[in-house]
């Protein structure tokens, strides 16, 4: 039984002042999103035998909120593979991964990380509507998988554990009110 848990980057601001999309940080809320999302992975007792992560700087300062936030810090390995992946991209990234890892966290962007839970988790799946609707900003997707190998991960191998958004750790972290 593998643990793969799926965090995708925090809210970043959009202001035009960064010529690349990789280069866009955080905004205020992602910031205390992230935050929040590293306080419940403390509080649930989560632990990670490995962290792989996008080098997008939204990614980099997510982890560095949620490390706060959990109290310990994620030591992520950074892989370019990561940023605007596909869900098959990030399917073979995780097949790579060593068999003796047990849980592993990856963190990343949409829609790679929502079609990925969508290509793991079978449609029975009762927990998986969230997901369809929306796999916002922040948002934490534990997946476990009935594999003993990372290189055995085929779709429709996994059980949703939890879904976790930022708003439902914190209301003011929703949506915007028009």
């Amino acid at each position: 039984m593998k643990k793969l848990t799926l965090l995708r980057h925090a809210k970043s601001g959009d202001d035009g002042l960064v010529a690349r999309d990789i280069d866009r940080r955080l905004n205020a809320k992602g910031r205390r999103a992230a935050r929040a999302i590293g306080r419940h992975l403390r509080d649930t007792a989560s632990r990670f035998d490995a962290v792989v992560a996008s080098p997008a700087v939204r990614v980099a300062e997510t982890v560095e909120e949620v490390s706060a936030g959990y109290g310990r810090g994620l030591a992520p390995i950074w892989d370019r593979r990561i940023y605007l992946a596909s869900a098959s991209e990030l399917i073979d990234l995780i097949r790579g991964q060593p068999a003796e890892t047990g849980s592993l966290l990856l963190i990343g962007h949409n829609p790679g990380l929502e079609d990925l839970v969508l290509t793991l988790v079978p449609a029975s799946d009762g927990k998986r509507g969230a997901v369809e609707e929306k796999y916002p900003t922040g948002s934490l997707a534990e997946i476990d998988l009935d594999i003993e190998d990372w290189a055995d991960l085929a779709p429709a191998t996994g059980g949703l554990a939890r879904f976790v958004r930022p708003r439902d750790l914190d209301p003011e972290l929703g949506p915007d009110a028009l």
